[in-house]
């Protein structure tokens, strides 16, 4: 559907912001691992060598899965250990896998040769604790939605009122709480297999939970929905429909509030650490004020990885379940052919699934689509340009009917198109689209 208005003038380049988004994604895009780190093709050789691109892993193979966690949580700016633990998280098989990378009797002086002291110990450590029970029963069971909203809030004003006046407040609710499940001096956990108690530091339980987020962002989809009988969005695991027949249909998995619950109490782990640091600094008499930083992992830095609004918001089960269904009713409404009524429904229907879970770029990449076919240039650079970003930042697809490579090329297809004004009236045209090089 061409404009009938005059041409517009074309909008300024790509902001700052952006642009240093795709320097960091173009390394994966062209596949330059080398570019990202020296070691990491031939990292990744050795998990090919192994038969890891064998495997069957959700929806993809085990390999692309590796790989994927690794440009996850390094657009992430994750520390270097962090990404190569998540490279090679199931060197040692783990609690949540029955997949191992190397063969049983490999020794970790092997696996550290790869990947260096640090990430080894991550990596082993990874495997040896029961991280899903630690996560879901030890953590998340303990916190409603409406009490992780509220101690964000309060965690907020709490960091603030330390940075600027040095006030603090060690009888706040949010904190005791979080001290309650994740003292300073860390958690002892049993070992999965030996049952011998493990010592993790809290930063290192927020490492986990970082990778869990990264982890289920590249593998869920609508699958694990019908696996599990995820009708409440919780993703608990509760289910139990092993007749369910893969990969499914192809829609978006109900797994956005689960990651969202992980990252609102990964930010109050965060918070609470940083509280403790700057408290121990001002007062040498704090309890806990003699532990060691290296027993505490203090050079692991914890940074926010840049989803829900960098892990301050959570993502309601309603708003997810809506969300997704309106997005899917749109797109496979747009399928159809029909008049100016038929794509205005379709339209209604996108900004509805936006409005309910803003976190997600692919809506508006549509959208964006949609709205350059009707001629709205101004509107289609601004969808695009926002889904891009929420892209990029995820460094994984929500919708996995297409790669997040895919889905980053047509989105920078339609900006670019945006930006010129232009698109095509025809099939062949549309067609014929993917000149993303000229879009720099």
């Amino acid at each position: 559907m061409a404009s009938t208005a005059p041409p517009q003038s074309v909008s300024p380049p790509a902001t700052a912001d952006l642009q240093a988004l795709l320097d960091a994604a173009r390394p994966f895009l062209r596949g330059e691992l080398e570019v990202v780190d020296p070691r990491l093709p031939s990292l990744v050789a050795t998990l090919r060598s192994v038969g890891a691109g064998e495997c069957w892993h959700k929806n993809a193979s085990f390999l692309e899965h590796l790989v994927d966690i690794y440009r996850i949580l390094h657009l992430w700016q994750a520390p270097e250990a962090v990404c190569l633990c998540g490279l090679y998280h199931s060197a040692y098989s783990n609690s949540s896998d029955n997949l191992a990378i190397f063969k049983p009797n490999t020794s970790r002086d092997v696996v550290r040769s790869f990947v260096g002291n640090a990430a080894e110990r991550l990596i082993h450590l990874y495997c040896i604790v029961p991280w899903p029970t630690l996560i879901h029963n030890d953590l998340l069971s303990h916190y409603d939605d409406s009490e992780l909203v509220k101690n964000l809030k309060l965690s907020e004003m709490s960091l603030q009122n330390a940075r600027e006046n040095g006030a603090f407040k060690g009888d706040e609710t949010w904190r005791k709480k979080v001290q309650s499940l994740l003292p300073a001096k860390g958690i002892k956990v049993k070992h999965r297999k030996t049952g011998e108690d493990v010592l993790v530091s809290r930063r290192v339980v927020a490492v986990f939970l970082m990778m869990a987020m990264a982890d289920f962002s590249d593998q869920f989809f609508g699958f694990q929905d019908m696996l599990f009988e995820n009708g409440d969005g919780r993703l608990e695991f509760t289910g139990n429909n092993f007749w369910a027949l893969w990969p499914g249909d192809g829609k978006p998995g109900l797994w956005m509030n689960l990651i969202s619950r992980m990252g609102a109490v990964y930010m109050l782990v965060a918070r609470e650490e940083e509280l403790f640091t700057l408290e121990r600094k001002k007062s040498k008499s704090h309890a806990d004020s003699e532990l060691p930083s290296e027993e505490r992992d203090e050079d692991i830095e914890l940074v926010l990885p840049p989803v829900f609004d960098s892990c301050t918001r959570v993502l309601d089960t309603g708003d997810q379940i809506e969300a997704r269904d309106k997005y899917w009713e749109a797109v496979c409404e747009a399928s159809k052919s029909g008049g100016a009524e038929h794509y205005d429904a379709v339209e209604r229907k996108l900004r509805e699934s936006i409005k309910k879970n803003p976190f997600v770029g692919e809506p508006r990449v549509v959208l964006g689509q949609l709205c350059l076919g009707k001629g709205r240039y101004e509107e289609a650079e601004r969808e695009a340009e926002a889904g891009l970003r929420l892209l990029l930042g995820w460094g994984s697809p929500w919708d996995k009917r297409m790669s997040w490579e895919a889905w980053v090329a047509w989105a920078r297809v339609l900006l670019m198109k945006a930006r010129e004004r232009s698109w095509p009236d025809t099939s062949r045209g549309i067609r014929n689209l993917g000149l993303v090089w000229r879009f720099e």
